[in-house]
């Protein structure tokens, strides 16, 4: 069985016992959220697709850990005037394990 989550903006395909990373959420490490913008579930019986969400379906999931994402480098050159700028940036997310999936 699988489902359709969004979050943070951004869509995820996930299952049961799955690890994936999102955008930071407020809650602690041992912590349950659960998502309720399910966009679609499919298993054996068919896929039911939401218009936008699948009624009542929610989607349960366990905090491993709060974390950020590896270093990106900002540069900025701009030939001949002697001017560069060098910035970094560490997207803080949060990892989660899929713990069910129900669908309604």
């Amino acid at each position: 069985m699988f489902a359709v989550i969004r979050t943070g903006g951004k869509q995820y395909r996930v299952s049961k016992d799955a690890v994936l990373k999102v955008e930071k959420l407020e809650a602690e490490a041992g912590a349950t959220i659960t998502f309720d913008q399910v966009l679609a579930v499919g298993g054996e019986g068919g896929t039911t697709i939401g218009a936008p969400t699948v009624a009542g379906a929610t989607v349960t999931a366990t905090v491993i850990a709060q974390d950020r994402l590896a270093k990106i480098i900002i540069f900025k050159k701009r030939r001949r005037q002697n001017s560069r700028r060098k910035n970094g940036h560490r997207q803080p997310v949060t990892v989660v394990r899929i713990s069910a999936i129900n669908a309604a």
